[in-house]
């Protein structure tokens, strides 16, 4: 289960609304939901927590590039909603190339060499070794910019150190904006 809130600036405080992110497949899709959120180019914060196990504060302030934080990368790696928070860049790696995919499948979708209708009996077997080797290329702990909410009233340092149990409501009390978020919750 997993709780997901944006929270947009305005020039009359903090509005909060719940959102669902079964559509959001890219950290830019959901620095466009966020955009969407407000009329101005003012600062919007997506907070999702999931399960008490982490949680990930999204800053998107007008056109500029989201700001990340995500309190266990290698727990939200485990989660489809972290995997849209943990870019490439933000876990130090090489984008993948789809051109280079591409090369590997045919007009008809099978792979070079196999017939049509070829079935892999491994292709579950592989996916669920990829996403552990994803867990497991993500760190343990932290990653992002501690600092997405320097301005706003939350130090790093006092990122850093929040329990993801409890860590939106600290968020929503640093921001002056608990009643605003609760109201979703």
């Amino acid at each position: 289960m997993y709780f997901a809130a944006l929270l947009a600036r305005t020039e009359d405080g903090w509005e909060a609304s719940d959102t669902e992110l079964d559509d959001v497949e890219t950290l830019a899709d959901l620095a466009d939901l966020a955009r969407e959120a407000t009329t101005d180019d003012e600062t919007v914060l997506v907070c999702i927590e999931q399960e008490g196990e982490w949680f990930g504060v999204v800053r998107v302030d007008g056109e500029d590039d989201p700001r990340v934080y995500v309190s266990d990368a290698a727990a939200a790696m485990r989660s489809s909603y972290g995997e849209i928070l943990l870019s490439d860049e933000l876990l130090g790696r090489q984008p993948e190339d789809p051109s280079a995919l591409d090369q590997l499948v045919d007009l008809d979708g099978t792979e070079e060499g196999e017939p049509e209708g070829a079935e892999n009996d491994d292709d579950e077997e592989e996916a669920e070794r990829t996403a552990v080797a994803d867990a497991e290329s993500a760190p343990a702990g932290p990653l992002g910019d501690p600092d997405v909410l320097s301005d706003l009233g939350m130090d790093g340092k006092a990122l850093l150190s929040l329990v993801p149990e409890d860590a939106l409501a600290e968020v929503a009390e640093a921001l002056g904006c608990t009643d605003v978020l609760e109201s979703v919750r």
